[in-house]
């Protein structure tokens, strides 16, 4: 049940959201184990003239970057798997948008079971009851 939010530098284009979409899926599944139905990911983009690092544009500096929050609920994966998730949506987004620059971000951010759910349940709510 994870909900993934991510910003991409550059134009939105429905084929860009799903291609994003498609891969995000794909490694949510295969590494962090998490059921495909229950994957939610919005998508925003940012134009590269007001996305700044280091303090210069991307524009600027002819590259792209995301920024990507995860929330899964805590102690459903390892370091080990949140580390190999991490490394992989970084290649994948670089092959997907070209030059990224190393100051992207993904950030997996496990949440307590009883401050997070779906449904109007909480995870804990959904264990206990199971």
């Amino acid at each position: 049940m994870p909900i993934l939010n991510v910003k991409v530098s550059g134009h939105a284009s429905p084929k860009r959201s799903q291609d994003i979409a498609h891969m995000l899926s794909l490694h949510t599944q295969n590494i962090l184990h998490k059921k495909p139905e229950l994957i939610a990911i919005t998508i925003t983009y940012l134009d590269p003239e007001h996305w700044i690092v280091g303090g210069q544009t991307l524009f600027a500096q002819n590259k792209s970057s995301i920024y990507l929050d995860i929330k899964v609920t805590d102690e459903t994966n390892t370091k080990d798997e949140k580390a190999a998730y991490i490394q992989a949506v970084f290649n994948s987004f670089e092959t997907l948008l070209g030059d990224l620059h190393p100051e992207s971000y993904i950030y997996v951010q496990d949440v307590r079971a009883t401050a997070y759910g779906y449904g109007g349940l909480t995870q804990e709510h959904r264990y206990q009851h199971a």
